[in-house]
């Protein structure tokens, strides 16, 4: 959904509200079974984007899907040989998994560095000048996506 999201915000017609461009274009995001499921509210059903969207993430992401993604988040770990980047690219794609997930900026930062082995975190804390976890989340994720971008063999 963000990506979509992301997607209707780069789309600007004047006097039309963003709620009816996510609308009207929702459908062009779907395939196969869902955009049937999209096609079956016949008429005007759907009135509201928040109407769209929380049908929608009931019929494909069900609280057992949400349990099992929370689940696969708490229990991620950085594997041996796995460089910074590759273990954030991974995290990050268990959030997109579950887009349900429900969890804080906060909570996700610590569920990802609590993850990732002691040597990856002695570098992240070196780089902070002190504990990670004691900066912002902005400044720790900021710092984390650096040290991605610019040294893929971090382990």
């Amino acid at each position: 959904m963000a990506t979509f999201i992301e997607i209707c915000n780069t789309v600007k017609i004047s006097g039309v509200p963003d709620e009816a461009i996510r609308l009207s274009l929702f459908s062009f995001s779907l395939a196969g079974e869902a955009k049937r499921w999209l096609h079956s509210f016949k008429g005007n059903n759907l009135k509201t984007w928040e109407e769209v969207v929380e049908k929608f993430l009931k019929k494909y992401f069900p609280e057992s899907k949400t349990t099992e993604g929370k689940a696969a988040m708490s229990l991620f770990h950085q594997f041996p040989n796995e460089s910074l980047s590759e273990a954030l690219e991974r995290f990050r794609g268990l959030l997109r998994r579950t887009p349900t997930h429900g969890f804080s900026e906060l909570i996700k930062l610590n569920m990802f560095i609590d993850g990732l082995r002691p040597q990856t975190k002695q570098l992240l804390d070196a780089s902070a000048g002190g504990k990670i976890k004691l900066k912002t989340p902005k400044e720790a994720t900021e710092l984390i996506e650096n040290m991605s971008a610019n040294d893929h063999a971090i382990l």
